[in-house]
């Protein structure tokens, strides 16, 4: 009741009575009135007015589910949410609640993670406060080969949903980053659980840098915050997270129409950063310079050497500028 009182007061044009709220949800003022104080408790600013009801006056930066759920505006994503304050890793927690058999579409968010892991192995940094780490677990009927498109599905979801949110143009660095003004602020890990010819599950593990004020210094030429490439602006993470759902969902059910990216290939190269740039593909059998040129319906990224047309799959290999990140 409480996520549902509060999805009220935030579209409500002034107050709401409590006795239409009880009303709506068949129950006492005194219950009303206590979901009304845990809301106050959480940090929500409620002003109440004798003869008038209730009306939301700020909300604070929180992850809740209360919060998350307030804002989601999907059919089936994101209907089950697991927040914690600190967690060892959203993907593995994530697929230990697939194995318990919770449903397909179920998130997980955290404020810190102990253990965050970007492609490859390496470790994502992961202070509380200050990012967004989540991951959806999905149950999809597609053939395990072209579970690697989810990726770049999730990639559009995110650059659209960041831009939505705060104005700044988020751009795709293929396949998993996002960047603003040429810098990383997110990354997409996703993993999968199969037989040969059947997928168990998927966790799509989306970390977001929303926050933070500063990097070490190793990597803060490439990385940074959604706060720092908007001149200080803080953001609201819950509707950061809201809208990702909300357009993760629409592109996910457009990729199952045809199992590929052939609907959404204009759309993301129109994201994509590395498009029409030089680009070095860090293949660790034969690296190689090239221009990225966009994706297959496949998600491939097709690149122009001076001798042929390569495609490249995600996989094991890295994509860089020819002069930098990218």
């Amino acid at each position: 009741m409480k996520e549902e009182i509060l999805r009220l007061l935030r579209s409500a044009d002034g107050y709401i009575s409590g006795q239409e709220l009880c009303n709506r949800f068949g129950v006492s003022r005194t219950a009303v009135w206590k979901a009304i104080n845990q809301l106050k408790e959480a940090g929500y600013e409620i002003e109440a007015q004798q003869n008038k009801g209730y009306r939301l006056m700020a909300a604070p930066d929180l992850m809740t589910e209360a919060e998350i759920k307030s804002l989601m505006h999907t059919d089936w994503v994101a209907k089950k949410v697991l927040y914690f304050d600190t967690i060892d890793s959203t993907n593995i927690k994530a697929q230990e609640l697939a194995e318990k058999g919770y449903p397909s579409g179920t998130l997980v968010v955290a404020d810190k993670q102990e253990s965050g892991k970007g492609r490859r192995g390496r470790s994502w940094v992961s202070p509380s406060g200050t990012g967004i780490f989540m991951t959806l677990m999905i149950k999809p009927d597609i053939n395990p080969n072209n579970a690697s498109m989810l990726t770049l599905v999730a990639a559009l979801a995110v650059a659209k949903a960041i831009t939505s949110v705060t104005g700044e143009e988020a751009l795709i660095k293929w396949p998993n980053d996002i960047v603003v003004n040429g810098k990383k602020v997110c990354g997409i890990l996703t993993e999968m659980n199969a037989q040969f010819d059947y997928i168990n599950h998927i966790v799509v593990g989306i970390g977001i840098n929303v926050h933070n004020e500063s990097f070490p210094e190793e990597i803060s030429q490439m990385a940074s915050s959604l706060m720092i490439e908007a001149g200080g602006k803080r953001f609201h993470r819950a509707q950061i997270i809201a809208e990702t759902m909300s357009y993760f969902e629409q592109y996910y059910d457009t990729f199952l129409k045809t199992q590929d990216l052939s609907a959404l290939v204009r759309e993301y190269d129109e994201l994509l950063v590395n498009r029409n740039k030089s680009v070095r593909v860090l293949d660790p059998k034969e690296p190689f310079d090239g221009k990225a040129m966009g994706i297959t319906p496949k998600g491939e990224l097709i690149v122009d050497t001076w001798e042929s047309r390569k495609l490249v799959s995600s996989g094991e290999v890295s994509v860089r500028g020819i002069y930098g990140y990218v």
